[in-house]
């Protein structure tokens, strides 16, 4: 009787083994098989306005894990960056410099960063370590703004690595999945309107959201502020019902009592910008470790000010937002 339970003991183990190693192989690659790339542009006039610049390419599969940028020029927050994966003719990353690193209204406060992204020099320095996978090749470009001085000095450092896989939460991404950015620009809200900052199909992971308020109400009161009552909302699988990823749009971010404290910055939220005498702020909100996973699709939305209920809270105003929402797709 003991050895036959000795016997079943052991098969269990070895199972139990077996299913970890498994698991250890599916969630980590063969360090064999990992090959780090790096690019970097030292003190370069190619920026040219109405042009765009390639700064780096790649052929292979792998993922961007860091972006640094430099050039102290007129304009230089509004630089577009735009990140090409697999061949595709229109950028799915296309994003503005300081806003694409949870930046609004050009706020060039420095020195502030954290792991994953910051800005040491004010105009210039601004990084971060994005996961980007990509299957057969890659390609970064810039384009200056309009307004920006001609012909600026550009700095900028681009790494990755072959094959490396993307986990968050000790959850590891399919090969499939592609950092998708949805922006919704400059749009101006009319007091309890939702609007909705992206809405994506089949599967996937909200990453970040990146948000640039400004309340058009100017009384010099408090109530003018109102439109962040708002409580973030996430619609999953086509559900007319929204799971409520806040109470408010402060909290969202982390913050509190309107961001009565003034600027922070930490690996899950940021206050970048906070202007209250012109009833501006700016804010980004990470979801590495903690995840939104959705498979049947996925609409996220924001409400200019709330009523739950019949309860309206205070008296937002007409607000213009700008985000910017990043998301795993698969």
């Amino acid at each position: 009787m003991k050895s036959i339970f000795a016997l079943i003991m052991a098969i269990s183990i070895l199972s139990s083994n077996s299913i970890a190693q498994n698991s250890n192989e599916n969630l980590y690659p063969d360090i064999n098989t990992l090959k780090t790339f790096s690019t970097m542009g030292k003190e370069l006039r190619v920026l040219k306005k109405g042009e765009e610049t390639e700064l780096f390419r790649y052929v292979g599969k792998g993922c961007l894990t860091h972006m640094w940028f430099g050039g102290s020029f007129k304009g230089v927050e509004s630089t577009d960056i735009r990140i090409y994966v697999d061949g595709e003719e229109e950028a799915s990353i296309d994003m503005e410099l300081f806003l694409g690193h949870g930046i609004g209204f050009g706020d060039n406060h420095a020195p502030w960063g954290t792991e994953r992204m910051g800005n040491i020099g004010g105009n210039s320095g601004i990084y971060n370590t994005y996961k980007i996978p990509f299957g057969s090749g890659i390609r970064i470009t810039a384009q200056i703004a309009s307004d920006a001085d001609e012909n600026p000095m550009f700095w900028w450092i681009i790494r990755g690595t072959e094959n490396l896989p993307v986990v968050f939460a000790g959850v590891k991404l399919p090969d499939s999945a592609r950092l998708k950015l949805h922006k919704l620009e400059s749009h101006v809200a009319e007091p309890l309107e939702e609007f909705t900052m992206c809405d994506v199909k089949g599967a996937g992971m909200l990453y970040q959201v990146t948000m640039e308020a400004e309340g058009l109400r100017d009384t010099d009161h408090w109530k003018d502020l109102s439109f962040m009552e708002s409580c973030v909302r996430a619609y999953l699988g086509g559900s007319e019902e929204p799971m409520f990823l806040s109470s408010g749009l402060e909290d969202y971010f982390l913050g509190t009592y309107y961001f009565n404290k003034g600027r922070y910055a930490n690996m899950l939220a940021g206050l970048t910008h906070i202007d209250k005498g012109k009833n501006e702020f700016s804010g980004y909100r990470l979801h590495e470790d903690d995840p939104v996973f959705f498979q049947n699709g996925f609409r996220l939305t924001n409400r200019c000010g709330e009523k739950i209920g019949d309860k309206i809270f205070h008296d937002p105003p007409q607000t213009r937002y700008t985000t910017y929402t990043w998301v795993y797709e698969w």
